[in-house]
């Protein structure tokens, strides 16, 4: 059974930084098996797929956090990284951890549907103040 836990939220003001950690469990050895990737929701608003990642293929950015966001995956620590720079009010959320098996049909469908990732952490709470 995969587990997800977050880690590394927090309160930051406008043009700060945050580094997101997401530690995984009960997965196999073959990093080709899973993709793996992050997602946030805001109070009202719908899930929006964040950034994703998947073995040796470049990672995926949603638009509005393009070039202000960096995923990355540390197998040997089975660690999932989103290094956040240059924050906005905006990017208040919370965020999720999220991952899937590579023949699971949302690994390569773009970062819309990283929300329907079937594993899922319980998130972690990324406050912007401007």
């Amino acid at each position: 059974q995969v587990q997800l836990k977050e880690s590394g939220g927090g309160s930051v003001q406008a043009g700060g930084s945050l580094r997101l950690t997401c530690t995984v469990s009960g997965v196999t050895n073959d990093e080709q098996y899973y993709c793996m990737g992050w997602f946030r929701q805001a109070p009202g608003k719908e899930r929006e797929g964040v950034a994703s990642i998947y073995y040796l293929d470049p990672p995926t950015y949603g638009d509005s956090v393009k070039g202000r966001f960096n995923i990355s995956q540390d197998n040997a620590k089975n660690l999932l990284v989103l290094e956040m720079n240059s924050l906005k009010p905006e990017d208040t959320a919370m965020y999720y951890c999220a991952a899937d098996t590579s023949s699971g049909g949302y690994c390569f469908a773009g970062p819309d549907h990283i929300p329907s990732f079937y594993y899922i952490g319980q998130g972690t709470q990324v406050t912007v103040s401007s």
